[in-house]
């Protein structure tokens, strides 16, 4: 595996999501590129590519930090919101739309049913997503549309 594309991987995380441990990193990169990217020395090499990627955080004007919080801790930006602008975007506009009916049912619903009606909406999402990537590659077959749905390719899709 090429540490560029390590190193690259790691900085857009960095650049978009927060407060993630070296761990929740790794995994990350790996869903990106491959299970064990890092090799078998995957300390040393994820050290090593986060200097660099320190560096050039650094040489853009940006200082990445780590915080040790209960609730937030990992590698952050400091400086940077807590939230990418447009994840915040994002979000303020879901939550203008959210029914307050619906809110009120879902209150009424056990745990159980709750987690529930998240698969169900996680497997019809899915679903789309390897629906849309069949038809636009016959060749791939079912399991291979999931998985590739489920990793988040933008390459393959």
């Amino acid at each position: 595996m090429s540490g560029s594309s390590r190193r690259m991987a790691l900085l857009t995380i960095l650049l978009g999501e927060r407060y993630l441990d070296r761990g929740r990193l790794i995994m990350r990169v790996e869903a990106l590129l491959g299970k064990g990217c890092f090799g078998a020395a995957w300390q040393d090499v994820f050290y090593r590519d986060l200097r660099l990627v320190k560096s050039a955080l650094k040489a853009a004007g940006l200082q990445l930090a780590y915080s040790r919080r209960s609730k937030r801790s990992g590698y952050y930006l400091k400086g940077q919101p807590e939230l990418p602008e447009q994840l915040a975007n994002t979000i303020r506009q879901s939550a203008a739309e959210v029914d307050p009916k619906q809110v009120k049912i879902f209150h009424f619903l056990s745990p159980a049913e709750r987690f529930c009606l998240g698969c169900s909406l996680t497997d019809t999402a899915r679903n789309a997503v390897a629906y849309r990537l069949r038809r636009q590659n016959p060749g791939l077959s079912p399991a291979q549309a999931s998985l590739l749905a489920v990793q988040g390719k933008p390459n393959e899709r």
